[in-house]
């Protein structure tokens, strides 16, 4: 599905490897052909898909893909554009752990050497960060393996809201789909806003969205190492439109008020406050995706007590109206 190793045209390579993510590497290619289609430019992008051999590539989602190239016949080329792909397994619980081979890994550390701009797609960024690419950079993945990021590559500042992050010629993007935010925001780097502008139009999707990642995570999902957190975050959400003061959790874990701060601090890396604030946004979400319920009823079973409340806790935590979520994310019976 890709490019020829034609002498005209950036060169951008998509570096593909077994279980990879199907969008990550299919998405791409087309935002960049409908650049070349949206320009009267005779040389466009060169996209190029690269694996270890010629043979076909399974996907994460069992769908075979056809390499164009492989890594040594690279060798000698100048890339303008590195894109670097994630994959990951899932657990028997569900967890989703990004894989990083090693051999893979020294691939795209080659290849960056010779290369313009990198950039990664959703759980790419575990591999740029193996490869000691994104060190001393701000850097955003997905968000259920941001804090896994951030652990084991200390020396990366990683931000998981963001949709991309560039950081010089570094760029990383968040979830699977960013990839074609990403490709938008190359081009518009190349070629300018006007021409990124028509081609969101013919993907029908913004040229920037309206908010980042943090409106599809799930902050409900940190797992807490203590007996005791994990007996608080299940009262709290039983007891969600409770008043759930800083008070009243301690008085529940029969710790003083101080106690539970430090000890919401050491675990969950947050106050009592904005960790039962994020709850809230969180079934909150869940009700408006799934009901018809009023802004009001919604509030009030939140514990958010007023809309106006519910509101600026939404703008706070994922940077739009709870009106405007449920426009873009109500599900099933209650959807238009």
């Amino acid at each position: 599905m890709g490019g020829s190793l034609s002498a005209v045209g950036r060169l951008i390579v998509i570096v593909l490897f077994d279980d990879v993510d199907l969008l990550d590497v299919t998405g791409p290619p087309e935002v960049f052909s409908l650049a070349r289609r949206e320009t009267d430019e005779a040389a466009g992008y060169d996209v190029v898909l690269a694996a270890e051999t010629m043979d076909p590539v399974t996907t994460g989602a069992g769908v075979r893909v056809l390499p164009d190239t492989t890594f040594d016949e690279l060798a000698t080329r100048r890339v303008d554009t590195l894109i670097v792909p994630g994959a990951v397994q899932v657990d028997d619980q569900r967890r989703v752990h990004p894989l990083t081979d090693p051999a893979v890994v020294e691939r795209v550390r080659q290849l960056a050497g010779r290369t313009r701009r990198v950039t990664s797609v959703c759980v790419g960024a575990h591999i740029l960060a193996a490869a000691g690419l994104l060190d001393g950079k701000r850097a955003t993945t997905h968000w259920s393996t941001a804090r896994q990021l951030a652990d084991e590559h200390p020396a990366i500042e990683v931000d998981a809201d963001p949709i991309f992050i560039r950081e010089g010629d570094v760029w990383t993007g968040a979830g699977i789909s960013a990839c074609l935010d990403l490709s938008l925001a190359l081009i518009a780097d190349d070629l300018g806003e006007t021409v990124a502008l028509r081609v969101a139009r013919q993907l029908v999707m913004y040229l920037k969205r309206p908010s980042g990642q943090s409106q599809f995570s799930v902050p409900l999902e940190q797992v807490s190492a203590t007996r005791r957190i994990e007996d608080l975050r299940h009262h709290i959400l039983r007891n969600i439109a409770a008043p759930l003061t800083v008070a009243d959790l301690a008085a529940h874990a029969h710790v003083g008020d101080r106690q539970l701060t430090r000890i919401f601090k050491t675990e969950l890396g947050t106050t009592p406050h904005a960790y039962v604030e994020s709850a809230r946004v969180e079934v909150a979400r869940q009700q408006l995706e799934s009901t018809d319920a009023t802004l009001e009823r919604v509030a009030s079973a939140c514990g958010f007590g007023t809309v106006d409340t519910l509101v600026r806790a939404f703008r706070r935590r994922l940077d739009t109206t709870p009106t405007e979520y449920r426009r873009r994310f109500r599900t099933g019976a209650g959807a238009p």
